[in-house]
């Protein structure tokens, strides 16, 4: 299906790898030029590598969209985004015991400020120009969190509620506002877990493994390619009738009918 996209310009955070980098490559294989970031300079240029062989354009920005410093460079490189694609690493697993009071402002500035702030500077000139996609990666934890990862959950779940009223302000404006919902994939988060886990009951990888995907009703991890096409889907011209929506990619994980 054509998505109607080619064209457009696309920013996508934290993309030099995992879900960013399957998001960053199904917009650019959809004729998108493409703004990728990552604060690793090794992989941003391979990344940026990978992504060139789909034809688009590819710009990559060394930068930590967290501070201001990198948000200017993100901005320089690409003025005026079409399409945003909002993500970023969540805090490590802890405690709600052991969270300082510093380490719980870095988790809501990393997991719901940065997004807002990236927005704030995108979202007038979609308006203005009558086309504008939105998509904030945020975690399968917002519908059903999990202990460790409060921090992250509730920064997240912060996000999703302050931006589900914005989107209603511009939807006359063809502009949306969407959430992706990853449970598990295959990505270098996933298997650090993974480890950790294997290393705590004293088990092989590949045990621990088999274990964590026995968990999901699909019985396999999700790719990021399939993470990409979603994320495509949703900024296509097609998707213009959907804003402030939750979509949940979890091969079943979470048994809910909601």
């Amino acid at each position: 299906m054509d998505l109607g996209i080619a064209g457009r310009k696309a920013i996508v955070c934290a993309s030099s790898r995992g879900l960013g980098f399957g998001c960053a490559k199904a917009l650019a294989e959809a004729g998108c030029e493409v703004t990728i970031n990552g604060r690793d300079e090794k992989k941003l240029a391979e990344a940026a590598a990978a992504l060139a062989k789909t034809g688009a354009k590819i710009t990559p920005v060394i930068a930590d969209v967290a501070t201001p410093e990198g948000q200017k460079k993100l901005f320089a490189a690409c003025a005026e985004p079409d399409i945003l694609v909002n993500n970023n690493g969540g805090p490590p697993l802890k405690d709600f015991r052991e969270l300082t009071r510093e380490a719980m402002i870095d988790g809501v500035i990393g997991n719901m400020i940065v997004a807002i702030e990236l927005i704030q500077k995108t979202i007038d000139g979609m308006a203005a120009r009558k086309f504008g996609r939105i998509v904030n990666i945020t975690s399968s934890s917002v519908k059903a969190p999990l202990p460790g990862l409060d921090l992250s959950s509730g920064a997240r779940a912060g996000l999703t509620a302050f931006l589900a009223g914005v989107a209603r302000t511009v939807a006359d404006k063809n502009v949306t506002i969407n959430f992706l919902l990853p449970g598990p994939f295959d990505t270098d988060r996933l298997r650090s877990g993974i480890e950790n886990a294997a290393k705590k009951q004293n088990i092989p990888f590949e045990q621990a493994r088999a274990a964590r995907m026995a968990t999901t009703p699909a019985k396999r991890f999700g790719t990021t390619e399939e993470f990409g096409a979603a994320c495509a889907f949703l900024c296509s011209s097609q998707a213009g009738f959907i804003t402030g929506q939750n979509l949940l990619l979890d091969g079943g994980a979470i048994p809910t009918a909601f």
